[in-house]
Formats: structure tokens, sequence, C-alpha cells
């Protein structure tokens, strides 16, 4: 993240900047300075996650309630201390960083597949060298620490300006966090999370000071330096033949180091002899490419001036903070009181994925650990895709312009087939329920029993199970919202079995009574690959399930969508084994006779719900986990048409694409044109009417 190279360069060119710091030391320094005041560390969310995720288990689909203990001591080492912490998280991907976002994604696919192959290879999880972070974890991450009491916001842009904005703001002690970038902005003291020893509170704090001193830079000259030898959002060949010219100049430290610190040098070299003024700037602006945006270096520069603060290199005009606007003037939902509401909550970190879809029309999900050649079960974009429909319609309506077309969403979504080159375009689809789809001013604004009461009908509508509102009623809050999942997936993915059913509801009711230390030391025969791919197909449900919540008017509690209340990976890996093979109810609820009862109720409920949707649950044979592929041609599910890698979700016919039919989607086969930004469909009903 930030500036390519500059950390290795700091490290091994001017060791002298990183500086060894004990943080209760300078709180207790802090305090003598500002008696009164709190010390306090604004953290940059994102950047941690690696570090607060160190769990031994992250294949099964994360280890929810034990993730949360984590955390919390985490809070208690620095509370411990004196020292407050800020939370602030990624808010939404900017335009000028999304070609970085797909390259991750891109890769990231690679190493999910890698991992796929190892775990069908040798049955147990990789090492930590393959890594990879549990699906949600900076949402979920977001609901735990505000559960622990932590002041939690998310961005309304770039993440990094945020946390530098409000370190400086604020006057805090340091950012905390992993990101080059706060080497340029001109703000508090940086403190780096990889350095961390939590238990002592040390760590490493890099100094812009000694930085501009090694490169012969002044501090208002370091935002020109990231741009020129480029950050995540100047592509790297864009100032190659400048930088090339640079080193080619006669400079007593240039061949000092190796190609990259020679060519920071060089550079720095070259900044340090042009005066700074918007004149040098608009020369330099001259070297980009042709086709090139022109005011690219002014807006980049930008970026890194925070509110209070001028560079010698723009010319006078607009503050920073000033320039960016009112984010209502810009949105494209027009009632501003529906809008302000939902920009409050987002900022706070109160709902999810509405702001970006009433402001932007436009979503984006990352990857999942989802096995792409598993012909059974497609991907988790495509699954839950009708229930974001719904999502968008809530948030849009379904009025049609006067094209015909009803209001579309552009979805950057991972799944396997999808190059990402641009946005799949998303139509809203109305729910199915008497008078329609309700708008949200009714359901945001109106108060009183009865509305609450649609909120939960409304809810339960986009799963379509409005006609069992009694029986889910009756339900406690997080199996509620189990039980509309299950629903979902069992009507939209054919190949899930009794026997995957079983080990679902088994898994959420024996967690009730889990204490972390017990889910800590379970212990599994193996791993295997389907079951991973279920643990995260869940997991993605329950985020999805967050954003029908925020949409309808919070009938539940955000609280009560939480995984550590309803789903732990390794237990529901434990229970997809033993329901696998054939153990009982009594063996899979762990001999507890309590639970048998609620177990069969739940069950049922499931599956009439089911049955009056046209889909019969039924036991897979004997050995079905261990031998998918010997199974595709004896299985009546996998007589049926998958979408997969070898039936990929978008069949590309010349400029005209075709939908396939899925037995196991329940979309038809139809046309669709493209849209000037993507592709477009609208996919019938998964459901039987």
């Amino acid at each position: 993240m930030g500036v390519i190279g500059l950390l290795s360069f700091v490290q091994n060119v001017c060791p002298s900047a990183c500086v060894t710091v004990d943080l209760k030391e300078m709180a207790k320094e802090y305090q003598e300075a500002n008696p009164g005041c709190t010390p306090t560390i604004v953290v940059d969310a994102m950047c941690c996650l690696r570090y607060w995720y160190t769990l031994n288990s992250w294949v099964q689909g994360g280890q929810w309630l034990e993730y949360v203990s984590h955390l919390k001591d985490f809070i208690d080492c620095f509370r411990a201390a004196g020292i407050k912490l800020v939370f602030i998280f990624d808010g939404v991907v900017e335009q000028k960083k999304r070609p970085a976002w797909v390259k991750r994604r891109l890769n990231d696919n690679k190493k999910i597949a890698k991992i796929f192959r190892f775990l069908k290879a040798n049955r147990r999880q990789p090492g930590r060298a393959m890594f990879f972070i549990p699906s949600g974890l900076s949402t979920f991450s977001r609901f735990a620490l505000k559960s622990l009491g932590q002041e939690v916001f998310c961005s309304k842009q770039e993440a990094d300006y945020e946390v530098a904005a409000y370190g400086l703001q604020n006057k805090c002690m340091g950012i905390l966090g992993e990101d080059t970038d706060y080497l340029i902005f001109n703000t508090v003291p940086y403190f780096s999370i990889s350095n961390l020893k939590l238990n002592q509170l040390v760590t490493v704090t890099f100094s812009r000071e000694i930085l501009c001193d090694t490169l012969g830079l002044g501090m208002t000259d370091l935002p020109l330096f990231a741009c020129l030898v480029c950050n995540d959002t100047i592509p790297e060949d864009m100032f190659r033949a400048f930088q090339r010219k640079c080193m080619s100049s006669d400079h007593p430290k240039i061949q000092s180091y190796n190609k990259k610190g020679n060519m920071f040098f060089a550079v720095a070299n070259f900044i340090s002899n042009i005066p700074p003024s918007h004149r040098s700037l608009e020369m330099l602006e001259r070297l980009l490419p042709v086709e090139s945006d022109m005011t690219l270096l002014r807006t980049e520069i930008e970026s890194y001036v925070l509110p209070e603060q001028e560079s010698p290199w723009l010319s006078p005009k607009m503050p920073q903070s000033q320039a960016i606007g009112d984010e209502q003037e810009k949105a494209m939902y027009s009632d501003k009181e529906i809008l302000q509401m939902a920009m409050e909550q987002h900022f706070r970190g109160e709902n999810f994925m509405i702001c970006n879809i009433l402001c932007k029309r436009e979503t984006e999900c990352s990857n999942t650990l989802e096995d792409e050649d598993d012909s059974g079960l497609s991907s988790q974009a495509l699954i839950y895709c009708p229930l974001r429909q719904h999502i968008y319609a809530l948030l849009l309506g379904t009025e049609k312009d006067s094209s015909g077309a009803c209001p579309t969403v552009k979805e950057w979504y991972v799944y396997p087939g999808n190059p990402l080159t641009q946005p799949d375009i998303i139509q809203a689809v109305d729910l199915d329920i008497p008078g329609g789809t309700p708008s949200l001013r009714t359901l945001w604004l109106t108060k009183g029993p009865e509305i609450q009461e649609q909120r939960y009908y409304v809810y339960l509508a986009c799963f379509h199970v409005e006609n069992s509102v009694k029986e889910f009623q009756a339900l406690d809050g997080p199996i509620a919202v189990v039980c509309c999942l299950l629903v979902y997936l069992l009507l939209q993915v054919h190949s899930l079995s009794l026997e995957d059913l079983n080990a679902f509801v088994a898994q959420t009711l024996c967690l009730q009574g889990k204490s972390v230390n017990q889910l800590k030391h379970l212990q599994l025969s193996e791993v295997n690959s389907r079951a991973v791919h279920l643990g995260f197909l869940f997991i993605r449900g329950i985020i999805t399930s967050m954003g029908v919540n925020s949409a309808c008017g919070f009938p539940f509690q955000m609280d009560d969508l939480m995984p550590w209340k309803m789903f732990d990976g390794r237990l529901f890996h434990q229970k997809y084994l033993k329901a696998h093979r054939r153990c009982s109810a009594e063996e899979l609820l762990e001999g507890n006779v309590s639970l048998l009862t609620q177990f069969n109720h739940l069950k049922s409920l499931i599956c009439a719900v089911c049955t009056s949707r046209s889909r019969t649950i039924e036991s897979k044979p004997r050995g079905y986990m261990f031998l998918p592929e010997n199974l595709v041609r004896q299985d009546p599910y996998f007589s049926k048409p998958h979408r997969s890698h070898l039936n990929p979700p978008f069949h590309y016919q010349g400029r005209r694409h075709q939908r396939r039919g899925s037995h196991s989607s329940g979309f038809r086969s139809q046309h669709f044109g493209r849209g000037h930004s993507g592709r477009r469909f609208q996919p019938t009903s998964r459901f039987p009417r």
C-alpha cells in the first residue's frame, strides 16, 4: 500500500528513520504535555486485519467468537496503558484505485485456486504461508469493535486520508497502520502495526524528518515525490521514462544502492533543483503520456494535502476539505433526508452497503474462499444476486425510466470467469408482496409497532419466506436469521442435501453453549474442500443479510446478525463431517437431549417452507462428500446443468450474451444487451410463485 518500495528504502537506506518506541512511555509524555487530554491513537483498521486474525484456523470459515476475544485482548492492552483507540475502516473504493483493486482481486483468485488444490490433495489446512483472510473480516471487525465499546468510523472517501486528517485535527498521539502513505502525509507520528509487540506495547515509528533529510527534500515536497516514483494510483510505467532520465544525471548518491533506491535519490534530486510552484508542476504534467489525464499530478498532490494545509506546488484555491464538497450534492439519490440518514449511519459504521448504492449506485465484493471446480456449488456472487436485487429495489425503487428500464446498480463482484474489466449492471427486482415494494421513507422514517412488523415482513419477503411470519417471530433473532438464510440457500442451490442442513442447524444450536476455549480446542479428522466452500458461502450470506436488514430499517438488531452468534468455522466443519457419515441427531448435538426438540423443529420449519416452494431436501448417498467426481454421474442433482468454470455465468456470443439456464439457479435462458459500462441482465425470479 502507498508508495511502491518506500518501506524497503527506509529500512535499508535510512534505517535511522525507523525508531523503536514504547507506546506506554509516549502516552505518559503525551499526558504531561497535554494535561486533561487522553492519549489517542487513530487506527487504520484495514491495515490491521492480518495482525488481528492470528487464529490457528482460518480456512473453515472463520473462528468468530475466538476472534472477538482476541480483539478484546488487543483493546485491553491499550486501555491498561491509558491509551484510547479510534478505528477507521474503508468505506469506499475510489475510482482512481479501481485498477489496483481489480489487480489484487485477480491475483487473489490464483491464490484461492492454489489453496483448494492443496485441500483436495492433503485434506488439511495449508500453512500460514498460504493464509487468506476470512471473508467479511473487515465488516465483522467493525461491528465487533463497536460491541466492545470502541469508537468506530467508516470513511466517506479514501480511508488513509481520513485517518491522517483525524489524527492531525484531533491532536492524536499517532497513527497505527501499515501504509507508506502515512510517511507522505504531514500528520502525527506513524506507528507500524506489523512491528507491534502487544504485551509490551512496543513498536516502530517512521520519521518523516529523517526521510526528508536523507532525500534532500522539504516536507511539502513529499506528495510530489510520491507521485513521481509512483503510488497506488499512478501506474509504475507512467513516469518510467522520466525516472530513467533523472537517473542518467550525475549525482553522487546515485549508483550507491539498488535500482529502486537509486531511482528515489534521482527523482528527489530533480525535485530539489526546481522551484516549488504550480508552474513547475504544469511543466511536469507535460511529461505525462498523451492519453493521460493532464491534471493527474495536481489531483494526486491534492489528495495528500490535509485540511488547513497548503502545498507550494499547487496554485492557491479552495482548500482540499472544501473542494471535495458535500457528498450529498454528488449523490444520485434525490431524497436528501434519507440520504443524510444513510450517510450518518455509514460514517458511524452502523449499516452495510447502503451508502454506496444510494450515492453512486455501485457496490463491490472481494474474493471468497470458494472452489471454482465444484460444479455443484456456484459462486456466492451469483447465488446471492437475486437477494441483492431486492435490496436494490428497496433502496432505489422499481419505477421504470423513459426507456422502460428499472433502476440498476454497478456490481464489482468476484466470481469465476469474471475478468473484472467492467462492472455487471444489475437491475432492481420488485418484491412479490401485496402493495409491492414499500418506499424507504415508509421503512426508515415511520415510527410505531406496526411499521416494525412491516419491516420484519419485508425482510422475510426478500428471502421469500413471508408466508411464515408467525413461525419466524417465535424464534430468537439469530436463529430466525439463520433459518431465513438456509431456506434461501436450499432453494437456490439444489446440490445442498439433508446432511448439509443437519450440519448447519446442529452447529448453530451447539454454538450457543460453547466457550472460546472449547471452540479453540475442537479437533477435526480432516478438512473437506466442499465444507470449506459451504462455510464461506454461509458467511457471505450473513453479510448479504446485513444489507437486507439495513435496507429494511433494521427489523433485527445488527448484533443478531453477527457470526459469533450463529457460526463457527471449525464447529461447522466438525458437524459437516459427522453429518455426512450419517451420525445420529443425538451425536450431532453432542448428547444434549434438550436441543433435540429445537433441532427437529427448525429442520421441520425449513423443510416445510422449502416444500411449499417446490424444493424437497433429500439425503445424498453415503460417501458423497468424499467422492463428488464419481457421484456426478450417479446423483440426480448433478444430472442438471450447473454454473461453473465449465459452464460460465455469461456465455459470450459476439456483442450479445445469453444467460445459461440452470435448474439449480432457477434462471431461464434469455438475452440481454451490453450497457455502456458493463454487462446487463435481468434474471427472472429464482423462486416459484
